[in-house]
């Protein structure tokens, strides 16, 4: 199972280089922490509440990174199918449209082909984990007063990666044997949002039917 998991997920399908954290430093041992509570198959429910002790900024830096190059991960696996022909604009089934914003050349929310938008959502991420002034990695140096709100922006948008993936581009993850592995990411990362408040309810809309449809 997990072999073919492996070549699923190769190193060079990664849509982007990972940010790793630095061994020895505190977020380093949170992350192990939280990935040894995965592994021992703990519940996932259980598993994203902040350890009673830790910064909340801290818990959520882990994990906002490690779901960046998780769903990295996803996205890297079906984007040679998501292609300006087959998804002209980046949505959620009929019902829901995402327009990009931000603060350089789209002034205005503006509706792009998936795969487009997919780059630019990936780029502004990757921007934010590796400003040192947004998730400082030297100790001692405290988060800005906006993180959590920086933090949110980046879970919302990461959340319409599941939601494009899951109505647009599931079959071919079906075909991957992949499914079980994208569900298990979802539903932590869907703990992780609703346990720590972190997501607008009218943002998990499109995937209601995920949640209580059966694949949590």
């Amino acid at each position: 199972g997990s072999n073919s998991l492996k070549q699923v997920f190769n190193k060079d399908k990664t849509f982007r280089p990972k940010r790793k954290f630095e061994p020895g430093t505190q977020r380093f041992e949170l992350h192990k922490r939280a990935q040894a509570s995965l592994n021992s198959g703990v519940d996932l429910k259980a598993a994203v509440q902040l350890p009673s002790g830790e910064d909340q900024n801290d818990w959520v830096a882990v994990h906002v990174v490690d779901f960046f190059n998780r769903i990295n991960l996803i996205y890297g696996t079906i984007c040679e199918f998501c292609t300006e022909r087959t998804c002209p604009v980046m949505s959620g089934g009929p019902k829901y449209e995402y327009r990009w914003q931000d603060d350089m050349k789209y002034k205005k929310p503006t509706a792009l082909p998936a795969p487009q938008y997919m780059n630019l959502l990936m780029d502004w991420i990757e921007v934010q984990i590796n400003n040192e002034n947004i998730f400082p990695t030297s100790v001692g140096v405290p988060f800005p007063k906006n993180f959590l709100q920086i933090c949110k922006k980046i879970l919302c948008r990461l959340f319409r990666v599941f939601v494009h993936v899951y109505i647009h581009h599931f079959d071919r993850i079906i075909l991957m044997g992949a499914e079980a592995h994208v569900n298990t990411c979802y539903k932590h990362f869907y703990y992780f949002v609703t346990e720590l408040n972190l997501i607008d309810r009218k943002e998990l809309e499109p995937l209601v039917s995920v949640g209580s449809g059966g694949k949590l």
